[in-house]
């Protein structure tokens, strides 16, 4: 496991770490969530890399170790990591393993990225996890409905003017935020199809452009990515082949996965071999 450092064209650097084998099958990207740093998904990297994978993992700009200096000012969008962020590390792992079949898993606004990227087309296959179009009313629990709009609509905006980024660790939200992350994610929530709403980025075209191998997980207890909201998320991806799973956390005798814990450790021995097989697969193809 080596740390690097990959130098984003647009401005900026990306922290990653490699996971590098003589024999590997084909290389992985993880692609994290919304606020999460790669430190994260460091257990789920090692499970790839011991099934044969070389596996990378990084941080958004503006998060974690690609953080530099201080967050108010940062002018980095979601739409920026989706699109210069996921290119730039995608073209990394490529340029350094240009052999091997490219895949990647995204978790959350990773599963977007796969989906609207232009760097996937270097890809062979994608695992997206626990995405969706977060658009709030998808959301069933009224009181995590509430909660949720309140967050997006009342507090993001007033908070990322006060501070000039968004204190999410104050909040138990996660990692802090830039402010443009947050305003993007608040605008897009509001909008009908989410992010396939806005004028201003093509979304739909990009989606539409997908034809690799998808696996998409969604899980019964993940208040957020339910198969309404998941569904939402896929209806413009009609060229890809999809293979969709929804899993039933208690048939598999896990007590809870939600919207983050497929990637925590109670999940490895039951969950994390429906990914690791399938992408082992794929490789083949």
């Amino acid at each position: 496991m080596n740390l690097i450092t990959i130098p984003v064209k647009q401005g900026g650097i990306l922290a990653a770490t490699l996971w590098e084998r003589s024999d590997a099958k084909g290389t992985v990207i993880l692609h994290p969530a919304t606020a999460v740093v790669q430190a994260f998904y460091k257990s789920f990297a090692d499970y790839l890399y011991e099934a044969g994978f070389n596996v990378v993992t990084y941080d958004y700009r503006g998060t974690g170790r690609s953080r530099t200096g201080m967050l108010r000012g940062c002018n980095v969008s979601m739409s920026d990591w989706i699109e210069q962020d996921v290119s730039c590390v995608t073209d990394w792992a490529k340029s350094r393993f240009p052999a091997l079949r490219m895949m990647a898993v995204g978790h959350s606004v990773g599963g977007h990225a796969i989906l609207l990227s232009s760097a996937t087309r270097s890809l062979h296959a994608a695992v997206i996890v626990a995405s969706h179009a977060g658009v709030t009313r998808t959301i069933k629990r009224t009181v995590e409905k509430v909660r949720v709009w309140c967050v997006l609509r009342v507090l993001a905006p007033v908070l990322c003017r006060l501070f000039g980024y968004m204190p999410a660790r104050r909040l138990g939200l996660g990692e802090d935020l830039p402010a443009p992350v947050m305003q993007q994610w608040g605008r897009w929530s509001a909008m009908p199809d989410y992010f396939y709403s806005d004028p201003r980025w093509d979304a739909r075209r990009r989606a539409g452009e997908v034809t690799l191998p998808l696996l998409v997980l969604g899980f019964d207890d993940d208040p957020w990515a339910n198969p309404d909201a998941i569904t939402r998320l896929m209806g413009p991806v009609k060229n890809a082949k999809i293979e969709r799973r929804e899993i039933r956390h208690a048939d598999f005798g896990i007590p809870s996965v939600g919207h983050m814990g497929f990637f925590r450790s109670r999940c490895a021995e039951k969950l994390w071999p429906e990914v690791g097989s399938w992408l082992a697969r794929e490789c083949l193809r």
